[in-house]
């Protein structure tokens, strides 16, 4: 039954003091207020006003139509102006999701970036290692997913960042190291050890060792690349990982890489955005801070298209 307009003539009562001044702040005629503020009372089937004071004073019904509107208008009046900030392409809601354990390599900087330029949008964070990130992207609990493994989902486009190659990287002691390429076979008799996801979403299983039936001797998992790379260091297995998460680990010469296979294993990253919002100018202006920061700082990848 009640209605914003009841909202805005009952604060504007209290404010004003009056009928008439109301009448004049929401600029309509007194009797047009009267008549209103009658139906309402009618349909509330309480007084809202007592009009045998001078002035006529609100009830204690109509006071707690006051407290509401005091409560509601400005939060609607706020709800407007965001509406017409989004209209006008400048504010949003940017919530990522991360499927890559060493994206945080480009992806803090070039959220650092995109905050310089799009102070008014709300940004948030979180690794989706421990939930499925692509329906709750549906669902609209996330905006963007950066993955590697895309899914056929109607409601959502795959946006190529880039082109990256899947190496092994070994120990210098390792005798592996000694090949500029490997075979399946040859990790038959390794320990591989592996981020902790699921082993459908590991591109060494899914497009290196599985194809060629190979099992490595053991799997050992860790969650994070700096202590994977001290573990290839100190021989305690072999690890596939994207070749620009080893940059820093190569230059101290810790360890060397392999390509997987004469003609090495290529994958691209994507950012999942739910169709409906990939022409948001914020969202449009993220996918290109995005691609710039990561052809500015990781080698060795390639444009993907």
């Amino acid at each position: 039954m009640l209605e914003v307009r009841h909202l805005e003539t009952l604060s504007a009562i209290r404010d004003a003091g009056s009928l008439q001044e109301a009448a004049e702040r929401l600029h309509v005629t007194q009797s047009a207020l009267s008549h209103q503020l009658r139906d309402l009372e009618v349909r509330l089937k309480t007084p809202l006003l007592n009009r045998r004071t001078r002035p006529a004073r609100l009830t204690t019904a109509g006071l707690r139509v006051v407290a509401l509107a005091d409560d509601v208008l400005p939060r609607i009046k706020a709800t407007e102006r965001e509406l017409q900030r989004l209209a006008a392409g400048r504010t949003g809601r940017l919530h990522l999701a991360i499927e890559c354990h060493s994206c945080f390599q480009w992806l803090m900087p070039a959220l650092d970036a995109f905050r310089l330029d799009w102070p008014d949008v709300e940004l948030d964070l979180s690794a989706a290692f421990s939930f499925a990130p692509l329906p709750a992207l549906v669902r609209g609990d996330l905006d963007v997913v950066i993955t590697s493994d895309p899914q056929s989902i109607p409601a959502v486009e795959y946006v190529p960042l880039f082109k990256y190659e899947l190496v092994l990287a070994v120990a210098a002691a390792n005798p592996l190291s000694q090949y500029k390429y490997i075979e399946p076979q040859q990790l038959a008799d390794q320990v591989l050890i592996t981020y902790p996801v699921e082993r459908e979403r590991l591109d060494v299983f899914t497009a290196f060792l599985e194809p060629a039936d190979v099992e490595p001797a053991a799997i050992r998992k860790a969650e994070l690349t700096p202590v994977i790379a001290q573990l290839i260091a100190s021989q305690r297995g072999v690890a596939a990982l994207p070749n620009w998460a080893l940059t820093e680990y190569l230059n101290q010469g810790w360890l060397r890489i392999c390509q997987l296979g004469e003609h090495g294993v290529w994958r691209t990253l994507y950012a999942a955005i739910r169709i409906e919002d990939m022409e948001a100018d914020y969202v449009r202006a993220f996918l290109t801070q995005a691609r710039d920061t990561c052809f500015k700082t990781l080698s060795g990848i390639k444009a993907a298209r």
